[in-house]
Order: C-alpha cells, then structure tokens, then sequence
C-alpha cells in the first residue's frame, strides 16, 4: 500500500507495474466454478466472466503480451480470442489463485466501497458502449467492449494500491467546490489519474489499437468517441440523472448515433419519472415554457 506520494508519473508506473494484481472475489470464485467442468467449458464462457472484472481482463491481455510468441503476427484485442489463444487448460493453471479486491482492502472498507463503484461504472461503459458499436455496425463490437471496460483501470488500482490518497483527492475537491478532480490529484498525488492511465496502457504493452480507443487526443475516430462518450456517460450518470453534464453527454451521443436526445434518453435507459427528461425539450417548447 502507498501511503505517500511519489514524486513522479513513472514511479507509479513502475511500481504498479510490479505488484499482482487483485480481481472482485466473485470472479475468483466463478472462475473456481468454471475450473471444476474445465473438459466442457468454452472460450466464450470464460470470457464472460473475465469481461465481468476490469481487473481480471487487464490481467489476461497483460499477460498475453509478456507471452507473446514470436510467431504471433498480429495482436489479440478481445478477450475470447485471448483466451482461444492462450488456452483453456493453460488459462486455468496460469490463473488458478489470484488475490481478491475484497482481501486485499479488508482494512479499507471505504475504499472497497470506492473501487467497487469505479468498477460498476467501467462495466456499464462497456455496456453502453457495445450497444452504440452494434448500432453502429462496428467492424469490431469487442474491441469496443474491452477499450471501454479498461478506460478506468488507473483509478481502480489507485484504490486498490493507494487508497488513502485517492481519498485524500476526493476529500480536497468536495472542501472545494468546482475544482476539477485533475487538480485536486495532482495537489494530493503528484499526478492526475488520466496521465496515469495513458502511461501505464503502454507501459503493459497492450495492443495499439486499444491505446488508441482510450486516447482523449482521437476523438476525430468515431470508434473512439463511442469509447470515450460512453465512459463520460457512465461517469455521470453515477452521480445520479439530475448531473448538469448529462445534457451535453446525450447531444454528443445523439450525433455520433446519429438519433435526437430524446431517443438517446431512452436508449441509455434514463427512467421516465427523472428530472433529466426535460433536458431533451427546445426553449421555445410548450412544457417548458
């Protein structure tokens, strides 16, 4: 556990770099379950669960990549065809005991509760995600799933690994309101937790292509706006259907679907009785005038 901060970026780096990483008891678990029927389970069904588990996925395609064969030409980008290549049986010995998010904070339940809620906003980023790319007949639906399920893996291993300073930068912006959670990072951490999750995706060697989906500076690609508007979504609508950046998530994503606010509204499933709805309404309308 980090109790301090370091002085610089790549010293998190490397740092992180050379701890194990945990993954949610429940993946565990179900893997444990899977392990038992090995002789009849599929690629799809592991990657089920794995695709459940931000940190179980970062694991698998970490250590795809430190594995690489030299014969392998072209790089893997989905979790199942990760796991076709690797094996079932060679995937179960290689992750047959893994810590557990739950062990590993058992002393820091505020900060269980913090990475569990990164990590249910990482899972519907994904979600929300595969359905803009299906709509959007995408040339790869998974690829799309899997750089979204990521996109907030620096954050839930700040709380796994450093979780009193990850709360010391939420504690410093709720004592000052308006000040944007990049600055109030670096005044606890030393750096922002975005810089850090560009660095350490290349650090782990993932594939091009899934950089490339997280990167803020692309969003002229709309594979990567599908990303990045969706984890913005996710973000957001965390803190409740009434957040004021919402109305400017839906206008954006109403573009890149190419469908009016209204039908996003619905699409992402904002509940008929929230106050947001009326976000979709013109000025000069008559239910809002």
């Amino acid at each position: 556990m980090l109790t301090k901060p370091f002085a610089e970026l790549n010293s998190y780096v490397l740092y992180l770099r050379s701890v194990e990483f945990p993954v949610l008891r429940r993946t565990a678990q179900e893997l444990n379950a899977l392990k038992d029927d090995e002789d009849n389970v599929s690629a799809r069904q592991i990657a089920g669960c794995v695709l459940q588990d931000p940190l179980m996925a970062l694991k698998l395609m970490i250590h795809l990549q430190r594995n690489r064969s030299s014969t392998q030409n072209h790089d893997i980008t989905t979790i199942e065809r990760a796991i076709m290549m690797l094996g079932v049986t060679p995937f179960f010995r290689r992750f047959g005991e893994i810590p557990t998010v739950e062990d590993q904070l058992a002393n820091h339940p505020r900060a269980l509760l913090g990475v569990l809620k990164v990590i249910t906003r990482a899972k519907r980023a994904a979600y929300f995600a595969r359905d803009w790319a299906l709509h959007r007949h995408d040339i790869d639906v998974d690829e799309i799933t899997v750089a979204a399920l990521l996109h907030e893996v620096a954050e839930i291993l700040c709380w796994c690994f450093a979780p009193d300073l990850v709360q010391q930068a939420f504690a410093l912006q709720r004592a000052n309101p308006g000040m944007r959670s990049s600055a109030a990072q670096k005044a606890t951490m030393g750096i922002a937790i975005p810089d850090l999750q560009l660095a350490l995706v290349r650090e782990y060697s993932l594939p091009e292509l899934l950089i490339t989906l997280m990167d803020p500076q692309r969003t002229d690609n709309p594979r990567v706006r599908t990303v990045l508007l969706a984890c913005d979504l996710a973000r957001h609508c965390a803190n409740g259907w009434d957040d004021p950046a919402l109305p400017d998530d839906f206008r954006a994503i109403g573009d890149l679907l190419h469908m009016d606010v209204g039908h996003v509204m619905q699409r992402v499933g904002v509940p008929a009785d929230a106050a947001v709805l009326r976000i979709g309404e013109s000025p000069e309308s008559p239910d809002s005038l």
